[in-house]
């Protein structure tokens, strides 16, 4: 193995990056520091997480978000190469050859100089002596970051939360809709999870639109409101989604909702609704029954019981014609809710 010196013209790490963590950021500054230029190699997961679909593209996304600053790191993603996944490096054994032929890949595939060195971890098998001397390409150690198992990261995110890279969490939380009708109590219920959590959450843009757009009444509300109104809750959802601080996110309402008050008072669905119920999907829905205390605050209009059933039954047609499954808090009480939401998000993302 190669000593180390003040600079390497150009350095080489390569890696799953799924996710990527602190751990690796800090490996990854660590060898950025020897060289003039480093190129990191992104692979694919051999065993991807069943729960989160990641792609090569989100990957590099990550990287070169967190290393927007650093013109020196050079990002690229790779599906012809592989990369064998350990859990852990005890009697790991390296085919030397099938090694320097990836290595030999990477080298023309990236034009990389005669002088660049590979970057592993201290204890990675490739840094042990009877393997380095026998590769193609110089190998330079980056300190061991013992409180970061990316195998135990990768098997279990949530429970690895805070040690995933701020840019990649966006990829690793689960969004959850608090649907239902007029005065079931939603915004509260929003509002409570996403403190019991720490959750990021997007309120609903209708009310709001109201009250930016519309001078504070429904009285100018009319068809064309609501494509805006959609646009602007996916983007509120993205940027829930995008400053995630909990492995949930919480939204309040859905572009569903949207689409049942569309055609409530329009009589008639909109295709840019529709379009983005399908196209910006959200993991979960708990849509809440209609058997609350009905309570107006002069933006209410739905408060007959014939008026709150039509609805609700409005909702649960759009929701089947988009084949999406919400799960039904039935409690009239507002707690018995609660705790029935915190019940259904402990169960379905956090898997206790």
């Amino acid at each position: 193995m190669k000593s180390r010196k003040a600079m390497y013209e150009s350095g080489l790490m390569i890696g799953h990056f799924e996710p990527l963590h602190l751990g690796q950021m800090r490996s990854i500054l660590a060898a950025a520091g020897q060289v003039k230029i480093l190129h990191i190699v992104i692979m694919a997961h051999p065993a991807p997480h069943p729960d989160f679909t990641i792609t090569l593209q989100d990957k590099a996304r990550w990287l070169q978000m967190a290393c927007a600053d650093l013109p020196f790191i050079q990002i690229h993603t790779t599906h012809e190469v592989e990369l064998p996944l350990h859990d852990s490096f005890v009697d790991v054994a390296i085919d030397i050859p099938a090694s320097n032929a990836k290595l030999q890949l990477l080298t023309v595939a990236l034009d990389l100089p005669a002088e660049t060195v590979l970057f592993v971890a201290e204890n990675h098998p490739l840094a042990q002596s009877d393997v380095y001397k026998q590769l193609s390409m110089p190998v330079i150690t980056t300190p061991l970051q013992p409180d970061f198992d990316s195998y135990a990261i990768a098997r279990n995110p949530v429970a690895h939360w805070s040690t995933i890279h701020p840019q990649a969490r966006g990829d690793y939380t689960k969004t959850v809709a608090i649907v239902g009708g007029e005065s079931s109590g939603k915004t509260t219920l929003v509002h409570k999870l996403a403190n019991y959590y720490g959750a990021s959450f997007a309120l609903e843009m209708g009310r709001l639109y109201v009250g930016t757009d519309l001078g504070g009444s429904e009285v100018g509300l009319q068809y064309n409101d609501y494509g805006p109104i959609a646009l602007q809750h996916a983007q509120a959802i993205r940027n829930a989604v995008a400053n995630a601080t909990a492995p949930v996110t919480i939204v309040d309402t859905d572009f569903v909702t949207t689409q049942a008050f569309c055609e409530e008072y329009e009589g008639r669905s909109h295709p840019f609704v529709a379009a983005c119920i399908d196209e910006f999907r959200l993991d979960h829905t708990i849509m809440l029954d209609n058997n609350t205390p009905w309570v107006a605050d002069g933006m209410r209009s739905l408060g007959t019981p014939e008026a709150r059933g039509r609805f609700e039954r409005r909702l649960v047609d759009i929701f089947a014609r988009h084949e999406i499954k919400p799960h039904m808090v039935d409690q009239p009480d507002y707690d018995a809710r609660y705790q029935q939401a915190l019940r259904l998000i402990d169960q379905y993302i956090y898997g206790q």
